[in-house]
């Protein structure tokens, strides 16, 4: 299906799919992000490739578009690394920064762009890892979240990091913390999403509270009679896989002694697939996670300040 067809289709499917929410994103924005971050176009996203640039490009170009304000030139937090014997010198994360109204402490939230890039064809001949649930849901999310903040100021002071080089080992949230540009007592909190785009049982999983308890009873109000569900667990030690606690960029920030909350689905048929396509996100099931999590965040922002 061409872009443009499919541009136009989701924009009506996001239009339909719309919460009620009195706080919400853009949902016709958010489709448009996941769109071309999913594209054949970005051939996968991988670290250092052409299409990874690409993600960058418009990442930078949307922060900019909502007049974020940032400590890195052009928004670009540079890094290098090496991985499996290749050195990775043109890395970069995107960072976007909207001052508090109350507080000088930071809400960072993040979610990785990168992805697997091409790999050997599947039965279809298809070579490429389009990621779109991985992680296309999380920064189309994360990008929608920031616009709405640029409208809307929260208490906190916001940070808005888009990482790269997640799936080579969460690179890009270590040169993160390691290049910050404040105190890392500074941060309150990491708000980190990765995989919010579909789930059959409408369900999303809000992910360290056994390792943050107080910040329970703030998501359990923020997520009252919500669709989809949210469930908190995957955190408890001596759950193997099942604990999500360094399975994403989250897991640098808790090395670190920083609180976490990590939304994210379960595992679908499709992770690290050639087959997590754009066409297996649920629209309906996208926007109402995505508005879901901007209520969390709001009353995190707000539970923090007065705690």
């Amino acid at each position: 299906m061409q872009l443009y067809r499919k541009v136009g289709i989701i924009c009506f499917l996001a239009f339909i799919y719309t919460t009620s929410f009195s706080q919400s994103i853009d949902s016709k924005n958010l489709m448009r992000h996941l769109v071309f971050l999913s594209s054949d176009e970005l051939k996968g996203r991988k670290t250092s490739s052409e299409g990874n640039l690409k993600a960058i490009e418009y990442i930078q170009n949307e922060f900019q578009t909502y007049g974020l304000k940032t400590h890195y030139k052009d928004y670009l937090q540079r890094f290098s690394f090496r991985s499996f014997g290749k050195v990775y010198e043109d890395a970069a994360n995107v960072i976007g920064f909207i001052p508090g109204r109350e507080s000088d402490k930071i809400i960072v939230i993040s979610a990785h762009f990168d992805h697997l890039g091409l790999g050997q064809p599947n039965s279809d001949g298809d070579s490429i890892y389009n990621g779109a649930d991985d992680n296309a849901s999380g920064t189309a999310a994360l990008l929608a979240i920031a616009e709405y903040f640029s409208k809307n100021p929260a208490q906190h002071s916001l940070m808005f990091a888009a990482f790269d080089s997640e799936e080579l080992g969460l690179r890009g949230s270590k040169a993160f913390l390691e290049d910050f540009p404040f105190e890392l007592d500074q941060i309150a909190l990491n708000v980190n999403m990765d995989m919010v785009g579909r789930n059959d049982s409408d369900e999303i999983y809000a992910s360290g509270t056994y390792q943050n308890p107080q910040l329970k009873g703030p998501l359990e109000i923020a997520s009252e009679g919500s669709v989809p569900e949210l469930l908190f667990g995957h955190d408890q030690p001596g759950m193997g896989r099942d604990d999500w606690t360094n399975s994403s960029d989250h897991g640098s920030f808790v090395k670190k002694g920083i609180s976490h909350i990590y939304f994210g689905v379960e595992d679908h048929e499709d992770y690290h697939t050639q087959d997590d396509e754009f066409d297996g996100i649920n629209p309906k099931f996208f926007v109402g996670s995505a508005n879901l999590i901007l209520k969390c965040i709001l009353e995190l922002d707000k539970f923090l300040v007065e705690d």
